[in-house]
């Protein structure tokens, strides 16, 4: 299946999926706009509101994003007062982040972002959802074997 381009099916999904997720967190950076917050920052908060204190280089695998800007986004929450970041007891290189008393009283104050993912997703049939997922979770695996392997063809 083609369109008038010449793109096949498996040329256009790549491309879907990118442009779902970039709407997906367009939308969320709107929402959190008012709030002085950005979707990664929303993400960190998260972990730490559902899951507690949490190491910093965990957040970097959790999240996928590089060192660097993890640092960058903590250190924007700790001068916003919050987050706050201390070295942990059993490795004192690595930093043990969590909320503050006033990241938590944002958190209590933020929108329940959840609907994106109704607006996104209602009314499409569950089956067609996992297939959908099946398809990106294969594809995304295999890609991350040729990455681990480093041998392209």
């Amino acid at each position: 299946m083609s369109d008038e381009r010449g793109s096949s099916s498996r040329d256009l999904i790549g491309a879907w999926a990118k442009r779902c997720y970039f709407a997906a967190r367009a939308v969320m950076d709107s929402v959190l706009r008012p709030y002085d917050l950005g979707s990664v920052q929303w993400y960190v908060l998260y972990q730490l509101a559902t899951g507690g204190p949490t190491l910093q280089r965990d957040l970097v695998r959790m999240l996928e994003i590089e060192r660097a800007t993890m640092t960058g986004i903590v250190a924007t929450l700790v001068r916003k007062g919050l987050v706050e970041q201390e070295a942990d007891q059993a490795d004192q290189r690595q930093k043990l982040l969590r909320m503050t008393a006033a990241g938590a009283k944002l958190w209590g104050e933020l929108p329940d972002i959840g609907f994106i993912r109704s607006v996104a997703f209602d009314g499409i049939d569950d089956a067609e959802i996992a297939t959908a997922i099946k398809v990106l979770q294969t594809a995304t695996q295999r890609l991350e074997t040729l990455l681990q392997k480093g041998t392209y063809p």
